[in-house]
């Protein structure tokens, strides 16, 4: 039977699928693997169902012995595996697309309410007894109804997020892509990433992680924005230069912030964690039940076509 490595705890629905099908090891911890436990990951089992945080990188595939066929990811992105590495070590990687779309669009709009409102201060302020009472001008934040919001990356989730603010809250859309971009909701795609940082009231980013866009949102991009800009995170944490943003925030040169991710999980910055004008979210972006349990499901279905020795439905 075959031997599967869950690197990290699922869903019961999904702990007792793979069960039914294979020989299940399930890591009961919320660290992800070395490079180094990774590496012996690698030998030890045929399949491997990884997520966020495990070390794949191209030390992982430098041992002499591989046993394992599959890397069935748990999640969209992959910048936890080496993919190159991994294909010339003859092992097949797949993620869970589309299922998590909607949930990460969401949250994007929690938080772009959050920040706006400024929600979490509010609750702050409430659940510490230093409320006052309601004022004309007390706790003003920014309107978002008819706000122009400008999405970096226009995937799945960037279209999810323009469709909501489009259609939900009256929104004009722009959009900064590397490519050229059809959208179903009307929105324009501007030609370089300074001029939608300077031209939308929100920011929103929806960029898949990698060197590609490590360090894409820097000083630079920040300064571009308005004074009263609101910046939100919804992709990965290292796509912003974080003391770069700490600094925009601490200075003023925004409003405020948004994220739900950050560049070294689970380490979030104590000059972050004192900024009043940020909303800090645990990575939530595909934290319902139903989300997460259709995520495990595809990763194992992931790995049963591989062993049945079937094109990977979701294969990169």
């Amino acid at each position: 039977m075959t031997r599967l490595l869950i690197t990290r705890r699922l869903p019961q629905a999904n702990i007792d699928l793979a069960k039914a099908h294979f020989d299940v090891t399930m890591r009961d911890r919320t660290d992800g693997l070395s490079a180094f436990e990774a590496r012996d990951a690698l030998a030890d089992y045929d399949a491997i169902l990884p997520t966020l945080g495990d070390d794949f990188g191209a030390e992982a595939f430098a041992g002499s012995e591989i046993r394992c066929g599959v890397l069935a990811n748990f999640g969209v992105g992959t910048n936890h595996i080496d993919v190159e590495a991994a294909r010339t070590a003859g092992v097949a990687v797949s993620n869970t697309p589309d299922v998590v779309t909607d949930a990460t669009a969401d949250l994007a709009l929690t938080l772009i309410l959050a920040a706006c409102r400024r929600a979490g201060e509010g609750e702050r302020l409430v659940r510490a007894g230093k409320w006052t009472g309601w004022g004309p001008t007390e706790m003003l934040g920014t309107h978002v109804t008819g706000k122009t919001v400008g999405i970096v990356g226009m995937g799945r989730i960037g279209q999810a997020v323009a469709h909501r603010c489009h259609s939900g809250f009256g929104m004009p859309v722009l959009f900064f892509n590397r490519s050229t971009k059809g959208t179903e909701v009307p929105a324009l795609q501007l030609d370089t990433l300074e001029e939608l940082m300077a031209e939308a009231d929100i920011v929103v980013i929806c960029v898949p992680g990698g060197a590609g866009t490590r360090g894409l949102i820097d000083a630079g991009a920040l300064s571009a924005m308005k004074p009263g800009g609101i910046f939100i995170n919804v992709s990965r944490g290292d796509v912003v230069d974080e003391p770069a943003l700490i600094d925009a925030l601490s200075r003023g040169a925004i409003a405020a912030a948004g994220l739900d991710v950050y560049a070294a999980e689970p380490h979030v910055p104590e000059a972050l964690r004192a900024l009043e004008n940020v909303v800090l979210l645990p990575h939530l972006g595909t934290a319902a039940l139903e989300v997460r349990v259709a995520m495990g499901r595809m990763a194992i279905d992931n790995v049963l076509a591989w062993s049945r020795g079937e094109a990977l439905p979701q294969g990169l």
